[in-house]
């Protein structure tokens, strides 16, 4: 079969479309944004969902298709993101153009529990989805999965490694329980559906056997990596909301931390449901966490992800705050100083200019970094910025390397810093 992944490098899609290619299917995948580092079996089509509002947007790759597998989704609107129009008004186009274009079997990957409440856009706009895709005469399939983990991470299931790997558990309140179900699990039902002969027209919640608190989540991942029990820090609730406050601001500059208000109304509701239908139809057999966790052992590397997880966000702070309070500490308080300094060097008329354009630079080197689609060559900026500072400075004040407080030496840390930061910026 030719099938069309929409989401295809997402947490669900990347998995969906390895296994179809696997199992001999040819896999057209649609993805926002090009990676041009990821190697695939398959060919990707850059198509920016939100913009693909009309059926007219998806006709053009429809041709000669077989089924859709829709598993585009985001948390919450940002500068980069759209809820309405990501799981309302593109999927709808979307479900029109298939059957415009006689591609009858679609399937859907909506979120537990959105027929019954709302509590966030998120999930409202998921459930306008659906029923647009319900309202057409398609061989539709809904999926509304619990949280997903497997071996890859994204979104909570990161989250989850991540706070294994504090010695203190902050534990957050109005937490619902979670039905978790595999990935693995749900890549299998997808392939169960685009059988021939398979059933439609069917809404079906994917769920886990067991029920579990998000301390039990991660009090199972911090066993399966080897480490002791962590002591456990109820946070108060104005403790939670500023954290959620925070992921905000964070996605408002481009990145996608899981913890947001959206977050926060959904958790608060939990994601249980009902599995027997999705059991009863597939045959499915859902693995539970504790059964996952067994016959996956932890490696070295899922120890330095849950570690560096939580480190992420303070170094993404740190530099971008370095840089630019750097800048304006020269151009404010410490503008004499850096007068004072290059005057040393003999720069005379030049002293000024000189350290109001290092200031600037510095300024901007920040703002670079802190802003997630400008990152990587913020960080790239900065290292260039200091090798710079090092080499002119070593050439005009030399003597300043054998200062009891180290303002050269104290370069090399910043320039290794930088390089960390690159090496884990990738978020999937």
């Amino acid at each position: 079969m030719r099938i069309l992944v929409v989401g295809a490098t997402g947490l669900i899609g990347a998995s969906i479309c390895t296994r179809l290619v696997s199992e001999g299917h040819e896999v057209v995948g649609i993805a926002r944004s090009p990676r041009a580092n990821a190697a695939r079996d398959y060919q990707t089509l850059v198509l920016d969902m939100a913009a693909a509002l009309r059926p007219e947007d998806w006709l053009p790759h429809l041709t000669g298709v077989d089924a859709v597998v829709n598993c585009a989704g985001v948390l919450q609107d940002s500068p980069r993101e759209k809820t309405g129009q990501v799981h309302r008004d593109a999927a709808a186009a979307l479900f029109l153009a298939c059957a415009r274009a006689g591609v009858a079997k679609v399937i859907h990957f909506s979120a537990m529990g959105v027929d019954r409440a709302q509590p966030s856009s998120f999930s409202a706009t998921k459930y306008a989805g659906d029923q647009a895709l319900m309202a057409l005469d398609l061989d539709w399939i809904i999926l509304r999965p619990s949280v997903v983990l497997g071996r890859p991470v994204f979104g909570a299931s990161a989250l989850f490694r991540g706070l294994a790997s504090l010695p203190v558990l902050p534990s957050m309140p109005d937490t619902g329980r979670l039905q978790v179900v595999q990935l693995k699990d749900v890549v299998s039902t997808v392939l169960f559906f685009l059988n021939p002969g398979s059933p439609s027209r069917v809404a079906l919640e994917l769920a886990g056997p067991e029920q579990l608190t998000m301390d039990e989540i991660v009090g199972s991942f911090r066993r399966w990596l080897g480490w002791a029990p962590a002591a456990r820090l109820d946070l108060p609730g104005w403790g939670a909301r500023l954290l959620y406050r925070l992921g905000d601001f964070a996605a408002m500059l481009g990145w996608r931390p899981p913890m947001r208000t959206n977050a926060a109304r959904e958790i608060a509701r939990g994601a249980l449901g009902d599995p027997s239908d999705w059991i009863s139809l597939t045959g499915m057999r859902p693995q539970s966490l504790a059964q996952f966790l067994a016959l996956n052992p932890a490696t070295v590397q899922e120890k330095w992800f849950a570690g560096l997880y939580v480190i992420k966000p303070a170094i993404f702070v740190v530099l971008p705050v370095f840089w630019i309070m750097t800048g304006i500490v020269s151009l404010t308080t410490g503008y004499g100083n850096g007068i004072d300094l290059m005057q040393s060097t003999g720069a005379g008329m030049l002293s000024a200019p000189a350290v109001i354009a290092g200031a600037l630079a510095d300024i901007v080197v920040g703002a670079l970094i802190a802003w997630r689609p400008t990152a990587r060559k913020g960080l790239y900026s900065g290292i260039a910025l200091s090798l710079f500072y090092l080499v002119v400075g070593t050439f005009l004040r030399p003597d300043l390397w054998n200062e009891p407080l180290g303002p050269f030496l104290k370069v090399l840390p910043i320039i290794v810093l930088h390089f960390v930061a690159l090496a884990i910026l990738e978020e999937r």
